[in-house]
Order: structure tokens, then C-alpha cells, then sequence
């Protein structure tokens, strides 16, 4: 008895096997689902700092623009998100996302391989969390330095733009300008 259930099971699961390898919306889940990074936790992919007690984010914005300058890292985008959206009748919660980037690094590290292209420019985000506190976050590109290997020069290179962005949200976070 135990043998017969076990052929009508095997022969049900080969069977449904079958048809979902014939359904192309099957085998293109199944593509997708190969070509998926697995990320295990994403809070440890992000840098997340809290604003300084008395900093605002008109502060932190101004802050992080200068300290930006100072380091000759090119702002390349900035998005008002809460702003666009004050403008359409809603009330958001804060959100302004700034991008950077020197423009002669990041072909360099694209040359090298063009999935860097995926990380630039370099981003950081001041965003009110649900309590009201505001937080600036950027990727954490140690992680990114540590676990991929790097030639000597591009290696220097993304130690340096670490640096630099490490600054300008420290910079951000003080409200220093």
C-alpha cells in the first residue's frame, strides 16, 4: 500500500514538473529568481546615523552641500521627495535624497566592471523616521571595499570616495557649515 501511494505521488509531482517547465511564466520566475542577488540583511548594507540634538534638516542639507564642495564631489542629483509630494496635497514625512559623484573615478571603476555603474553616484538620504527623528544613510561601501577584490588603484580610489562620503555625512549629521 505504502508503495502504490508513493508511485501516485511521484507520478503527480513529475507530472506537475512537466507542466510548470512547459509554462513560460513559470520558467521566467524561475530565470529571475537565479539571477537574484541574495541579500541577507539589507539594514547592514546601509549606513544609518541619527542628526545631532538641535540640528535641523534645513542644517543637515546645507551642511552636507558645503562639505560636498569642499571635497570637489560633483552634486549630480538632488530629489525633494517631500517636497514634491507637499506640492501634490500630501503630508510625508521628510525625505531628500542627494547624489555625488567624481566623474573620473567612476569610469575608472566602471572599466574595471561595469556592475560598479550600479552604485553610482554615490547617495545619501536624509529621511524622518515614523517617531520624528531625522537619520542621514548612504550605502555602506566598506562592506562593498572588503568583499570584493580590487586592484591596488581602484582599491585607493573607493577608500577615498568612502572617505569623502563619510565626511560629508558626518558633516550633515553635526549640522557643521
Amino acid at each position: 500500500m505504502k508503495f502504490s501511494k508513493l508511485i501516485i505521488l511521484g507520478i503527480s509531482l513529475f507530472s506537475s514538473l512537466v507542466i510548470l517547465s512547459q509554462n513560460s511564466v513559470a520558467q521566467e520566475l524561475v530565470q529571475k529568481a537565479k539571477l537574484m542577488p541574495q541579500i541577507i540583511d539589507v539594514s547592514n548594507s546601509v549606513l544609518k546615523m541619527p542628526l545631532d540634538k538641535g540640528v535641523s534638516a534645513r542644517d543637515a542639507h546645507m551642511s552636507i552641500n558645503l562639505k560636498a564642495e569642499e571635497l570637489n564631489m560633483k552634486k549630480v542629483g538632488y530629489l525633494p521627495v517631500s517636497d514634491e509630494l507637499k506640492a501634490r496635497g500630501l503630508q510625508p514625512r521628510h525625505l531628500e535624497i542627494f547624489q555625488f559623484c567624481n566623474p573620473e573615478d567612476a569610469m575608472k571603476m566602471v572599466e574595471f566592471n561595469t556592475l560598479y555603474a550600479a552604485y553610482m553616484p554615490c547617495r545619501i538620504a536624509l529621511v524622518e523616521d515614523e517617531e520624528g527623528h531625522l537619520w542621514l544613510q548612504m550605502i555602506n561601501l566598506d562592506m562593498i571595499i572588503d568583499k570584493y577584490p580590487l586592484p591596488e588603484g581602484l582599491r585607493k580610489i573607493a577608500i577615498t570616495i568612502n572617505s569623502q562620503m563619510l565626511q560629508i555625512i558626518t558633516a550633515g549629521v553635526k549640522g557643521s557649515f
